[in-house]
C-alpha cells in the first residue's frame, strides 16, 4: 500500500498535475462518487504533490481493484492509474546498516 503511494507521488512529482488535463478528468465528487459505487473503492491514502496537488489512493478490500487519482488545487480530479490485487502493507524499515 505504501508502494502504491509513494509511486502515486513521485507520478505526480514528475508530470505535475496540469499534464493530466487532456485524461479522465473531472469533478472530485463525481470520480469519488464512481469509484464507490462502481468500484466499491474507498480512500485508502493521501498524499501531497506538486503543485499542491492530492495524490490519492482508493481501493476495494472486497475485490482487490484499486485507482490512483490526482486533484488540483481547482478542484479537477484525474485518474492515474487503476489495477487488480490491492493489498494494505505495514512494513518497517530496514535496520540501519543493512542493504536489503
Amino acid at each position: 500500500m505504501q508502494l502504491i503511494a509513494k509511486t502515486a507521488l513521485v507520478i505526480a512529482l514528475v508530470i505535475g498535475a496540469p499534464a493530466f488535463a487532456s485524461q479522465n478528468c473531472a469533478p472530485r465528487e463525481r470520480i469519488v462518487e464512481r469509484l464507490a459505487e462502481k468500484y466499491g473503492e474507498t480512500r485508502q491514502s493521501v498524499g501531497l504533490g506538486a503543485n499542491n496537488a492530492v495524490v490519492e489512493v482508493f481501493a476495494s478490500q472486497t475485490s482487490g481493484t484499486w485507482t490512483i487519482t490526482v486533484t488540483t488545487a481547482a478542484g479537477l480530479t484525474c485518474l492515474v492509474a487503476s489495477g487488480q490485487a490491492f493489498e494494505t502493507l505495514a512494513e518497517a524499515l530496514p535496520a540501519k546498516g543493512n542493504d536489503a
